[in-house]
């Protein structure tokens, strides 16, 4: 096969997954651990030896809100490279790239009435305010604005965690040791307790 003919199988495939992201039920895992991990590795392999990544579809100050807000959503999510992860699954869908960088131009937005300053310039009691409203759709009960806030932090938070925990950091730190024969199945009820905690269910 050649070189081209392998990059457009690559980008077939990515597109794909992609497109599972934005047809799935949030109140599943997204992505399989295999298709995590493919778009992990073509994200990887699109970073330069020794150099920064460079998003594909987001704009700098973009990409280091993503950055920024993946990190509250859970610590860590800059070791696991997930907002490399998002930009690389948005930059093969035009869905999933429509809901992010509106989701991300309405977090400056609304800072930007709140506090006047866009999100990443915010004080961190500030941006957490602003996350705990959009975190709970009873919030738009009260207040409608905040419905496209609370839609997009869905998404937000969702891939956030998806693309941490199957991420090589993701996967040492819940001590995942891979496929293997086992007479008992067990996880300690701590391990939920911190997954959940820091994806903001708990």
């Amino acid at each position: 096969m050649s070189d081209s003919s392998k990059l457009s199988t690559r980008r077939e495939t990515l597109v794909k997954i992609a497109g599972a992201v934005t047809a799935a039920n949030l109140a599943q895992p997204l992505l399989s651990q295999t298709d995590a991990e493919h778009v992990h590795k073509a994200a990887a392999a699109a970073t330069p030896a020794g150099g920064a990544y460079k998003p594909r579809l987001f704009t700098p100050h973009e990409f280091k809100t993503l950055q920024v807000l993946s990190e509250i959503i859970v610590p860590g999510a800059t070791k696991g490279n997930t907002a490399e992860f998002v930009d690389y699954l948005s930059s093969n869908n035009k869905e999933l790239a429509a809901i992010f960088t509106g989701g991300l131009q309405w977090l400056d937005m609304t800072m930007q009435k709140r506090v006047d300053a866009k999100f990443i310039d915010a004080k961190p009691a500030q941006q957490t305010e602003l996350l705990d409203l959009i975190a709970y759709r009873r919030n738009a009960q009260t207040n409608p604005e905040l419905m496209p806030g609370i839609r997009f932090f869905t998404w937000a938070r969702r891939m956030a965690v998806d693309g941490y925990y199957t991420s090589a950091a993701g996967i040492k730190e819940i001590g995942f040791k891979g496929n293997g024969a086992s007479a008992k199945f067990e996880v300690k009820q701590e391990l939920y307790d911190q997954v959940l905690k820091k994806a903001g269910f708990a």
